[in-house]
């Protein structure tokens, strides 16, 4: 039986402590900030990001990777005696799944899987997580492929921002987009459904839209398990520390298996802007 190497994108940012070990591949995505590209997570860094964000005059934008750069990965993996599954941000959100298509049309013939998440940050990192364990114990790739689909059909993404100015400069803002022009003190409480970014609520002061955030947690998580949790931040990791803690009151200890805080990407970071503050979980694996 062949072995098996998950692929995915640096929107998962995934924590080096649950990959450690695996067999895990991250192609970045770019970003473009002034006549400079970055490769996400690997020539900036969330830290390095988002400080000079909070001063910068001109603010970036991202772009996917290209065929090439999945393709330089998937012949690396295949010469290796890999068969390939590739897990990516949702194709409603970045063109990252069409150049892993193209790259895999370049290679007729081999064994490759791509799965379009539907989702990113941990909502994604979660399922890739769990399809590199499933492959550290001999499953092939079909059987890889499955446990990833079927950890993203219980996979919840909802997060707390500041402000949509930067969903709508950098045209992501899809269902969010009814939330524009509302008062400035009014909190949006944003999901990520169906691929898209969707509104679910505005509340007035952050305090009380950070209390409902955690209401929507223990509200969609009750009756699952086991949890598999990461609270989420752009530049605000006191916030995240205090998320957690409370989000773990939520529920039963022994609902929550995993519990994990994860930086949000500078490429996403880009869209949400700083001080964003998420929960992602997944439930049933």
């Amino acid at each position: 039986m062949s072995k098996v190497a998950i692929v995915t994108d640096s929107t998962a940012y995934l924590p080096p402590e649950l990959i450690r070990g695996y067999s895990i591949e991250v192609v970045p995505l770019h970003l473009i900030w002034g006549e400079k590209t970055y490769l996400d997570g690997v020539d900036i860094t969330p830290k390095e990001f988002y400080e000079r964000l909070a001063t910068a005059k001109e603010l970036p934008t991202t772009s996917q990777p290209s065929p090439a750069a999945f393709k330089t990965v998937y012949d690396r993996l295949l010469a290796a005696g890999y068969d390939v599954l590739s897990i990516h941000i949702s194709s409603k959100l970045s063109g990252t799944m069409d150049s892993a298509i193209q790259a895999k049309a370049m290679l007729p013939g081999a064994r490759i899987e791509i799965v379009d998440s539907l989702s990113t940050s941990m909502g994604m990192g979660f399922a890739v997580v769990e399809a590199a364990r499933a492959a550290a114990r001999g499953a092939s790739l079909e059987e890889c492929k499955a446990i990833a689909e079927r950890g993203l059909r219980n996979v919840s993404v909802f997060f707390l921002v500041n402000t949509l100015e930067f969903l709508h400069r950098g045209g992501r803002i899809g269902g969010a987009a009814a939330f524009l022009g509302t008062a400035l003190n009014l909190k949006p409480i944003l999901e990520l459904r169906d691929g898209r970014i969707e509104a679910i609520e505005k509340v007035r002061t952050i305090t009380k839209a950070t209390d409902r955030l955690l209401d929507i947690f223990a509200e969609r998580a009750r009756g699952k398990r086991p949890l598999r949790l990461a609270i989420l931040h752009a530049n605000a990791q006191e916030e995240a520390e205090r998320l957690l803690e409370r989000a773990r009151q939520k529920v039963s200890v022994d609902d929550i298996s995993e519990a994990v805080i994860v930086p949000v990407s500078p490429v996403i970071g880009t869209h949400t802007g700083p001080g964003c503050v998420g929960i992602a979980f997944m439930s049933g694996l």
